[in-house]
């Protein structure tokens, strides 16, 4: 099925040949500014800030934009696309055909994941499993029960619904003779879900023959990106950047949270690279307890001063006994 071609690069308004560090500055300005906790229109934040994940999720990632920019930089925003013959979308392999299916994995199409069709043709999991076999127990015993092949997709979740749960609507679209089918179902989202974990909707897949079981449908988790935070594990990271002055002298500094702000204090002669960590205000776990936040420290000195600025600063050279490199 064509699809509307996604220039990625023109969402995050850096051109193609951006650093990777001008890329993540683009993603962080962006994702505050839409971000739906603090945009007024909640809607159309929500759709810009889903477009802005999936680009940051692509061009963040050196495989993924390695792949993207092999397609070409010629298409023009909204045009229909196909994957060139042979390329190796899904993940890099060809579509999986498995139980009776014998459409490609192209033949499904995701609403309400958070991803476009697009991202799921050239970088998603959507794809059909194996399906599974067992004899029929029919009055002429010569047919075979067949279940019907597992759907696979992926779903994008905000750090926001892995803390607290949510509940989405998706939509699966896929054509039966020749008309499309759209089945909407129910996701339950717990809190506590990690990157890669699979929620799966049993019997939600596609429908067996001759009596057998239906597949089931697995959606994996892709943790959207957030301005603020990284993941690792349950633990959430965050890069505080300090004024010079800050570290060297202390402060009492407010930082973001998944629950608002906390003040955390800085001590005196703190250093760049120093992780500080605050006991339970990361995400939480299954069976456990919260993951803590982790702060990394990033002194930053100013790319500009004023005149009376740059003679305190030359006083200070004059007078201080440091020396960084003894």
């Amino acid at each position: 099925m064509p699809v509307q071609y996604k220039d990625y690069y023109q969402t995050l308004g850096v051109p193609r040949t951006a650093t990777d560090d001008e890329i993540k500055k683009a993603f962080r300005k962006l994702a505050r500014q839409y971000h739906p906790d603090v945009a007024k229109d909640k809607k159309k934040s929500e759709e810009k800030f889903k477009e802005i994940n999936e680009a940051y999720e692509v061009l963040g990632d050196p495989a993924k934009r390695k792949k993207f920019d092999e397609l070409g930089a010629d298409w023009k925003s909204g045009a229909e696309f196909r994957p060139p013959p042979g390329y190796g979308g899904f993940g890099g392999g060809q579509p999986f055909r498995g139980g009776r299916g014998t459409g490609s994995a192209a033949d499904f199409e995701f609403g309400g994941t958070g991803f476009s069709d697009f991202f799921e043709q050239i970088f998603g999991g959507a794809r059909r499993g194996a399906g599974g076999f067992g004899r029929s127990h029919g009055p002429m015993g010569g047919e075979f029960a067949e279940r019907g092949s597992d759907i696979e997709g992926d779903i994008m979740v905000t750090l926001e619904e892995a803390m607290r749960g949510s509940v989405r609507e998706v939509n699966v679209r896929h054509p039966v003779g020749r008309t499309v089918k759209t089945e909407t179902h129910q996701v339950k989202i717990p809190p506590g879900v990690t990157e890669g974990q699979k929620l799966r909707l049993t019997g939600r897949g596609e429908p067996g023959a001759n009596g057998g079981a239906a597949g089931d449908l697995y959606l994996r988790v892709r943790l959207a990106k957030h301005p603020d935070f990284e993941v690792d594990g349950h633990n959430l990271v965050h890069e505080l950047e300090l004024a010079p002055w800050e570290a060297v002298l202390g402060a009492e500094i407010s930082v973001p949270t998944l629950d608002g702000p906390v003040k955390i204090k800085i001590s005196a002669g703190t250093q760049s690279g120093q992780k500080l960590r605050v006991r339970g205000r990361g995400l939480p776990q299954h069976n456990g307890p919260r993951g803590d936040l982790i702060i990394i420290t990033t002194i930053v000195t100013p790319a500009k001063i004023s005149d009376a600025e740059k003679k305190l600063w030359e006083h200070l050279a004059r007078d201080s006994k440091f020396e960084p490199r003894d």
